[in-house]
């Protein structure tokens, strides 16, 4: 077809059907060159583009739900308003460019994506939302990890529940570790039990198996800030005893303990904020029982513990991800049924019973950003194994415990340490009912301020 130009400078030309505005040789079927407005267009009669590109700061308000399945959506930038009952969704064929909201006001309910743990985002950037519907938990991803939101305050409270007086009983007992003074009665477990393991957040405290004298997989929770009876969260993987156990502001650990016949490498893990089961988590290096742990806002480290002879080695792993533990280093001495309380720097182990089945009070400490260091403390003012620990920022506790030095019997002492400074523990009080083989936890331990 012949060309057609009309004007000067062939700013309009039409050839072979194509139109050209601005240019002598166009491309396509309408070619504008020269950086025209949309403004300055108005198109009737086209139900849609193939693609476009190029248009800034354009609103549009729509009537129907829109889909954009592939091509190229360009950028989202300024204010983005959907009417309400409809949906924008783009799919994964479309191309979309990295646009910024300065504001986005949600007048009613703003969701996240939702999901399982197997469906979380592939390759989130650091600060995205997710909504875990197995934890039933708002997650941000910050990098590395998915991590949970936590926003709560502390007072100090710690709770001790189950135990041997020597007689197996269920009562829960508490006191603040910022203030010296006398425990008081708390509440109870759901059943009587020792050997129990505890940890919790800045909200709950759990506790989790035992035997009575059969073992159990029950996990209890309760609120650490009211008290009153426990209630029922899920059950561990096994029934066990004796197990170690600490937490981040999230997440609990429970590892290695005994069935009754024999000791176990086994690690579970729960979500605290929620309710179910424990979950696998890997495994220690040694099958074990009766070791202690600690934890900061990052690692958890368990220590000692009897295998087929007392133990003294450290093993640790990273609470927020999945898998087996990994050496920390040794204690002063092989040592079973040492206590364990940490800030979110400085972890200290006390008491026990060492290899030549003496009971002991020497107190280690150790980095728990480091691996492989320890030192000497002090001393326990009481010599007692099986004790259970609280601890605060600045201060831990130990409270109960069995004690042989006079006679075998259950102790209602309790000592503390100031984690910023060495020394012998101090006296701080007596428990409202002696106690040894309970779970512990208070809402203000080294392991909160993590995930």
């Amino acid at each position: 077809m012949a060309t057609k130009r009309f004007g000067y400078l062939d700013d309009l030309s039409l050839k072979n059907q194509k139109v050209g505005i601005g240019t002598s040789t166009a491309n396509e079927k309408l070619e504008v060159l020269g950086g025209t407005r949309g403004g300055d267009v108005v198109v009737t009669g086209i139900a849609t583009l193939t693609s476009y590109e190029g248009f800034q700061n354009k609103n549009t308000s729509y009537s129907e739900n829109v889909n954009i399945a592939g091509g190229e959506s360009g950028t989202l930038s300024g204010e983005v308003v959907i009417g309400v009952g409809l949906t924008m969704s783009v799919g994964t064929g479309a191309t979309t460019g990295q646009g910024s909201i300065k504001s986005l006001k949600v007048s009613n309910t703003f969701t996240p994506p939702i999901g399982g743990i197997n469906e979380r985002p592939s390759a989130p950037q650091p600060g995205a939302l997710y909504y875990n519907k197995d934890f039933r938990t708002i997650e941000y991803w910050d990098g590395s990890f998915w991590r949970q939101v936590d926003n709560t305050t502390t007072s100090g409270r710690a709770v001790l529940g189950g135990g041997r007086t020597p007689s197996v009983i269920s009562a829960i007992q508490s006191y603040n570790i910022k203030t010296l003074g006398n425990a008081i009665d708390f509440g109870n477990l759901t059943s009587a039990r020792k050997g129990v393991a505890g940890f919790g957040s800045r909200i709950r405290a759990v506790y989790g198996g035992g035997n009575t004298p059969s073992y159990v997989n029950t996990i209890d929770y309760g609120a650490i800030q009211s008290g009153g009876t426990a209630a029922d969260f899920g059950d561990m993987t096994a029934a066990l005893a004796y197990r170690a156990g600490a937490s981040s502001s999230t997440r609990g650990i429970f590892s290695t303990g005994y069935t009754g016949s024999a000791n176990t490498n086994a690690i579970d893990y729960i979500e605290i904020s929620t309710t179910g089961n424990g979950v696998d988590f890997g495994d220690t290096i040694i099958a074990n029982r009766s070791p202690k742990a600690l934890a900061s806002p990052t690692r958890f480290v368990q220590a000692g513990g009897y295998t087929t002879e007392y133990h003294k080695g450290m093993e640790f792993l990273t609470i927020s991800s999945l898998g087996n533990t990994l050496s920390f280093g040794d204690l002063s001495t092989r040592v079973f049924g040492a206590e364990g309380v940490s800030n979110n720097i400085r972890g200290v182990f006390a008491g026990g019973r060492d290899q030549t089945n003496s009971f002991i009070n020497n107190i280690d400490f150790i980095i728990i950003s480091s691996t492989g260091s320890i030192g000497n403390f002090g001393d326990l003012i009481n010599t007692t194994t099986h004790s259970v620990g609280s601890s605060t920022n600045t201060r831990g506790v130990f409270t109960g415990g069995y004690n042989i030095a006079s006679a075998p019997t259950v102790v209602e002492t309790m000592s503390y340490i100031t984690f910023s400074s060495k020394g012998d523990s101090l006296d701080f009080g007596n428990l409202g009912i002696p106690v040894d083989m309970a779970g512990g936890t208070s809402d203000s331990h080294g392991g909160l301020g993590g995930f």
